[in-house]
């Protein structure tokens, strides 16, 4: 049941990312981003932890079995942390004053939610096959 739980956590940040791409390419305006960016952060932050606590909940099933698919999944919990943390470091620093500037974040912001989903299908590989 963890596993099936585990998954259905991973799958759960993966639609996020995706929601989260269609939120950035959808909406033109920089105020209308950020509040929904303030609503919606909290739920991805929830997918993320529900994702690190079953597989923390797994781990301590196994005792603590330090595998080497356990670490690269630590691994990638921790720089799927550090992306979203760079995305919304990122966001706050873009100025409603500067005409290019949410235009450049979207660029940015992209390229950050495609190596999230690249970080999550590749650790997730082995875990559906």
């Amino acid at each position: 049941m963890s596993i099936v739980t585990h998954n259905w956590g991973v799958m759960l940040v993966l639609g996020i990312i995706f929601i989260n791409i269609f939120m950035l390419l959808s909406i033109q305006n920089l105020a209308k981003y950020r509040r929904a960016m303030l609503l919606f952060t909290p739920i991805a932050a929830t997918a993320i932890g529900m994702v690190i606590f079953t597989g923390v909940v797994m781990m301590a099933a196994k005792h603590l079995d330090f595998t080497i698919e356990n670490i690269a999944m630590i691994i990638f919990a921790l720089t799927l942390i550090y992306l979203e943390r760079k995305r919304a470091k990122a966001l706050r620093g873009t100025s409603q004053k500067e005409i290019d500037s949410f235009k450049n974040f979207k660029s940015y912001a992209l390229n950050i939610l495609l190596i999230e989903i690249f970080v999550t299908l590749s650790i997730s590989t082995w875990m559906w096959i």
